[in-house]
């Protein structure tokens, strides 16, 4: 059988290799879990290169069954680099944590807005980007530290350093005084994650990412964000709640890639009304500092061939990530195969190429959310425990924390007519929030669902509008259970609520023919 598809074979052979170390754990479970160090000479059931959010959850678990695991992690820092990263990796130290924490910060002054309309009155206020940072940063670092003592407190030897592959039973640690440090394990994990990146232009070097935003310490009169994903929105909305000019350069004609266009365009359409410069169908060219030395000039060039440019005091490229598998060691494990940009190749149980070798997280080619990687490190724990387990991708929910912000589950409109056989229905409901009739904002909610047509089965919904996050979490369980569309007319609406609409949605807006294969029957 092909890679992936032999489950009894693969469960053999992980019965085989943690055999010898299960049974030790009937009778020494508490000793073996209180082991120190594990310096020179230590044989480790699995070491993890990497302590963000897979490979914490896949160490813990781990050894929380029994099994001898080292993790391996660089020295921490804010903004990540060759040489320093820390426990928590992105999400916790620069990224979903402390950017939802701007996120809050800087919706106050919608809110102060709003609150005119309810009667409120104008008073003196200020802003302190200073303050709000380093309570952030204090509020990042409690809980690197929290990450640390978790995978200790399992049973964890934690070896701080950068960790390389010599062989495919041996990782190299080298810390942050140059020491180095061998582990023989009989398997390895790759949760290394992943980087924000500004492609080769001219001027790279005068650009940030979202790392070093996450840092300023005094907020830009005048910034460009390159890009059209999910962080270039969410960070424009962030600097322009500050107070800053705002420009976002996006390739394409609408942002958010890969999200339901009606409400990828609502999104545009808020980010403008919040006075955020949109340059939809536009590249960067170079990035130079102006004349008067101290701010810069991003030349920019349309799809139709003109150029210009945008004077500003910060650019940052929202432009993507890549794998963190520089001087990882991979060229040691010759039949671990890399694909796009270097993220390493995994089978349906996210083992690699190269037997014992395995990979999960941003590293990999799948779903790039921590959730996803939470999914994967419990999946891999009980491979390694002798049940063979693949992760569960389907009806995997997400938001886009832009303001307001847009929350999804399931598939897309332009999905369903690529991959369903047959018809789907579609219910679309747009209306203004009932804060905004007295505060005044011109800003518009939309609530959507796709139904196969033949079943009646949900297969997506998705909302552009305050608190959609919190929404689609719950409408995510009910689509997962395989809930159709009349189950959702028959549950009673919570009033007065945006929530409700999903539930009174009787009107049908139009029935599409779709050219897939897929049959009623199908997972999503």
């Amino acid at each position: 059988e092909g890679r992936g598809g032999g489950g009894e074979a693969l469960a053999a052979r992980t019965i085989d290799r943690w055999s010898e170390r299960e049974r030790r754990q009937e009778t020494t479970t508490t000793t073996t879990r209180t082991m120190s160090s594990g310096g020179e000479g230590t044989t480790y059931d699995l070491v993890v290169i990497g302590a963000g959010s897979g490979g914490t959850r896949a160490s813990r678990m781990t050894a929380k069954a029994g099994l001898k695991v080292a993790v391996v992690e660089l020295p921490y820092a804010l903004v990540s680099s060759e040489t320093e990263g820390g426990a928590g990796g992105t999400c916790v130290i620069r990224g979903c944590v402390p950017k939802k924490l701007l996120v809050y910060a800087s919706s106050f002054q919608a809110d102060f807005k709003d609150a005119f309309g309810f009667g409120w009155q104008e008073g003196e206020r200020s802003f302190d980007l200073k303050k709000v940072m380093e309570k952030k940063s204090n509020e990042v670092g409690r809980l690197n530290g929290i990450y640390g003592r978790l995978m200790k407190n399992s049973g964890c030897d934690y070896h701080e350093g950068r960790g390389r592959i010599l062989s495919p039973t041996t990782v190299e640690v080298t810390a942050p005084d140059g020491t180095k440090t061998s582990l023989e394990t009989k398997n390895i994990l790759v949760a290394t994650g992943g980087r924000a990146f500004v492609p080769d232009l001219p001027g790279k070097e005068l650009c940030d990412t979202s790392d070093e935003a996450l840092v300023y310490d005094e907020i830009p009169k005048r910034m460009v964000i390159v890009g059209g994903g999910y962080i270039a929105v969410e960070f424009a909305g962030i600097y322009s709640g500050f107070g800053a000019e705002v420009h976002v350069v996006c390739r394409k004609p609408l942002p958010l890639r890969g999200f339901d266009d009606e409400c990828r365009q609502l999104v545009l359409d808020n980010l403008v009304k919040r006075g955020i410069h949109v340059h939809v169908n536009t590249s960067p060219v170079s990035v130079s500092k102006s004349e008067n030395g101290t701010s810069l000039s991003v030349r920019v060039r349309t799809a139709e061939g003109e150029e210009t440019s945008i004077e500003c005091d910060k650019c940052m490229f929202a432009t993507g990530r890549r794998p963190n598998v520089q001087n990882l060691g991979l060229e040691n494990v010759p039949l671990v195969k890399q694909g796009d940009n270097g993220k390493i190749l995994v089978d349906d149980f996210l083992e690699t190429g190269q037997k014992g070798v395995w990979a999960c997280g941003d590293v990999i080619d799948r779903i790039q959310l921590t959730p996803v990687a939470l999914m994967e490190g419990m999946a891999l724990k009980e491979t390694y425990q002798g049940n063979p387990t693949k992760p569960d991708y389907e009806c995997v929910a997400s938001a886009v924390f832009c303001q307001p912000p847009l929350a999804t589950v399931g598939m897309t409109e332009e999905e369903a007519k690529e991959k369903v056989a047959g018809e789907i229905d579609v219910y679309v409901e747009g209306f203004r929030p009932m804060k905004n009739t007295l505060s005044g904002r011109d800003e518009r909610s939309l609530m959507k669902m796709i139904v196969e047509t033949a079943t009646g089965r949900v297969l997506g919904a998705h909302m552009v509008g305050p608190d959609s996050p919190e929404i689609m979490q719950g409408i995510a369980v009910a689509i997962k259970a395989g809930a159709t569309k009349s189950v959702f007319d028959s549950t009673i609406g919570i009033h007065p609520s945006s929530a409700e609409e999903f539930v009174t949605m009787r009107t049908m807006t139009r029935r599409v023919q779709c050219k897939g294969e897929g049959v009623a029957q199908s997972k999503i």
